[in-house]
């Protein structure tokens, strides 16, 4: 059994990780969160010990790692400008980093942790949950098996609805969030560089604080895609049924289910890192860079 503590426990994502630290059988010793709305912790970890002070959350793993409990595991959870530091935390404090997706903001953030893990010896991993799903596995093996020179056409098109509320959190704020190509979009960029191969040119369309589109050229495929957090951007079929999100992926014309499947990725995510298999630094950076570019571009 090994011993994690999480950063970032009142989130929309920390549940996920709750469920992935018990469903492989691990045990999670203290969490941390400016919020104290965190009574999910009981449904999973009730005897954890809960900080909303870094300070004090910092010494009590001191404090556990002197007493011979030390943390094998932090989950980082917190808002995204802060992960870089969470994860310098946990590796200064000889644990494996395991953050939540965009790992990082910016592409030297990359870098600068590829020198932490050289100097402590310890690991940062990442959720890229879509490389587990089934049928984005058998989408890359069709992708893989078909001729060399085949150039697939490929639509994205993401709508996950968001209140006012979004513009007066930090993921209404470009320079803590990263904006909506890295916010909302930075796990579809990665399946697609993951599944179509690297990036060859890019175009932007449009990127404002709510929707943004554009063009890639990738290795296998040419790619139209459209991100957003406006309702209004829904088709009318959704809206009819009453949903607020909406996503599509089509290749060549032909849908690519996978709205489904996704209740178990984090579990399954946490098992590929304990078995010494998970997404690392390398494995992160395309995105990034590619998120990064995207949002460079739309301030030119």
């Amino acid at each position: 059994m090994k011993n994690f503590a999480l950063i970032g426990a009142a989130g929309y994502i920390a549940p996920r990780h709750l469920q992935a630290i018990k469903d492989t059988k691990n045990n999670l010793l203290a969490a941390l969160d400016r919020f104290d709305s965190v009574g999910i912790m009981d449904s999973y970890f009730p005897k954890a010990d809960f900080f909303t002070e870094f300070e004090r959350f910092d010494r009590h793993i001191d404090k556990l790692k002197r007493q011979g409990q030390k943390i094998d595991y932090v989950s980082i959870c917190s808002p995204n400008y802060l992960h870089d530091s969470h994860i310098r935390f946990a590796l200064r404090n000889q644990a494996d980093a395991i953050c939540e997706k965009p790992l990082v903001l910016n592409p030297w953030n990359v870098d600068a942790l590829a020198d932490i893990e050289k100097e402590t010896g310890k690991r940062v991993f990442t959720i890229l949950q879509l490389r587990l799903h089934p049928n984005i596995i058998a989408l890359k093996k069709k992708v893989n098996e078909a001729s060399p020179d085949k150039i697939f056409e490929v639509d994205l098109n993401y709508i996950t609805s968001r209140g006012k509320w979004y513009f007066h959190s930090w993921k209404g704020e470009e320079i803590k969030s990263g904006g909506i190509a890295t916010n909302i979009g930075i796990h579809f960029f990665d399946m697609l560089l993951w599944v179509f191969g690297k990036a060859k040119s890019s175009v932007v369309f449009s990127y404002e604080a709510d929707h943004a589109s554009g063009y890639l050229e990738l290795e296998k495929a040419k790619v139209k895609w459209s991100l957003s957090i406006n309702e209004e951007h829904l088709p009318a079929e959704v809206k009819v049924k009453g949903k607020r999100t909406y996503r599509s992926l089509t290749m060549d014309g032909d849908e690519i289910e996978f709205s489904d499947g996704f209740t178990e990725l984090h579990t399954n995510s946490y098992k590929e890192i304990l078995a010494g298999r998970g997404f690392g630094l390398a494995d992160a950076r395309p995105s990034i860079e590619l998120a990064y570019q995207l949002r460079q571009t739309k301030s030119v």
